[in-house]
């Protein structure tokens, strides 16, 4: 009996630097509410989503670091020109500025 070997889906960490913010991106709806259902090429992106890791905060003019106003976890809006996507093991995460972040969904 031959032994096979299975690749391992390596799980990446990242970690934002200063103000930065990873988000994930909600799922966008595939039907609306007349119940139309909506091929991908029609469906808008979502501006919300959820923190899944910040920075440290930015830097002052005094030398120290701000404290970040979101948290991990946290559901918020957000500008749709501002993040900058990138993709890790076939997931899709959004990075951007603190700034960038209009809302916290409570």
């Amino acid at each position: 009996m031959a032994a096979t070997a299975t690749k391992k889906k390596t799980k990446i960490k990242l970690q934002p630097l200063g103000d930065k913010v990873v988000v994930e991106r909600d799922e966008s709806l595939d039907v609306t509410s007349g119940g139309i259902v909506l091929p991908d090429s029609a469906q808008d992106k979502p501006s919300r989503g959820t923190i899944i890791a910040i920075g440290t905060g930015k830097t002052l003019d005094d030398g120290t670091r701000g404290e970040m106003q979101v948290k991990n976890g946290d559901r918020v809006l957000f500008t749709s020109y501002a993040p900058e996507t990138i993709v890790i093991d076939d997931d899709e995460y959004l990075l951007m500025s603190e700034s960038d972040i209009m809302a916290v969904i409570e």
